[in-house]
């Protein structure tokens, strides 16, 4: 498959990894979905745009091109679920509004989803593996922000409205815990937002898998709720006068990321 994701090579220990942004669908999913799923209303819209001064940070940066319903990035290849409450798995079946992703029968044959694991989840999982592996033997550690966004409220998913900003470690386990606490003080000074650590959404695959504290490889996901930059609603427009400030607190989040690397590793 052409196009199966971007990647881009930095110069400090941090890689953004952004699983969700794609849009690209083969033309078996594409012909089985239901009316509503060809709105792609599940992506993790705009997330390369909002995460775009990477660059200044000297973030690698990995993304995504085809849709999660094609398959899901951010799930084990095995499919073993990630969450006792309601979830998707590595190759959706329902929308996040529970609804059905496909009409009846018209599900990609066993094949075909064998073909996208083979051809679209593990050659992004080979690029984050190995790009970790040079951070780590060019500094000693590497660092892994794992971006994601979601709709601020998903009722099939969790009750009430969702924080802003909800960092998730694998409860502790996908990093030092120094990393976390300067994270969420990040977000503390953020008085316009909210934010949560380890709530609904602790870590997904990329997170639990990845983050490996104890070898010097730290990753954190954030989920980061659609409303504090575009509209939720179809078109899904970007937002321009709330992504900016957002942005700022993905900076410093991002840089308290490195400065806490420098001082705990020397480099």
């Amino acid at each position: 498959m052409d196009n199966v994701l971007s990647f881009k090579r930095g110069s400090t220990p941090l890689l953004i990894s952004m699983p969700h942004p794609g849009i690209l669908l083969t033309p078996a999913v594409e012909a089985g979905l239901v009316e509503e799923a060809k709105r792609l209303g599940d992506t993790d819209w705009h997330i390369p745009r909002l995460y775009d001064f990477a660059d200044e940070l000297g973030a690698s940066t990995l993304e995504a091109c085809y849709s999660r319903y094609v398959i899901d990035l951010n799930r084990p290849q095995d499919d073993a679920p990630l969450y006792a409450s309601a979830t998707t798995g590595l190759f959706p079946a329902t929308l996040f509004t529970g609804e059905p992703l496909y009409r009846a029968g018209c599900e990609p044959s066993r094949e075909e989803r064998a073909r996208y694991l083979a051809e679209i989840w593990q050659p992004y999982h080979q690029t984050l593996a190995a790009e970790l592996a040079r951070l780590k033997a060019e500094f000693g550690y590497a660092l892994l922000f794992d971006a994601h966004s979601i709709r601020s409220c998903v009722p099939h998913l969790f009750d009430g409205l969702l924080p802003d900003f909800n960092l998730g470690t694998n409860a502790g386990a996908s990093c030092d815990p120094q990393l976390s606490e300067r994270l969420l003080a990040v977000c503390a000074a953020a008085r316009d937002y909210s934010h949560v650590l380890n709530g609904r959404f602790k870590g997904g695959h990329i997170t639990r898998h990845y983050g490996q504290p104890q070898a010097q490889v730290h990753a954190v996901q954030l989920e980061l709720a659609q409303c504090t930059y575009m509209e939720e609603q179809v078109p899904f427009d970007y937002r321009a006068d709330l992504a900016e400030p957002t942005q700022e607190v993905l900076r410093d989040l991002l840089q308290a990321m490195l400065e806490w690397g420098r001082e705990r590793y020397g480099r």
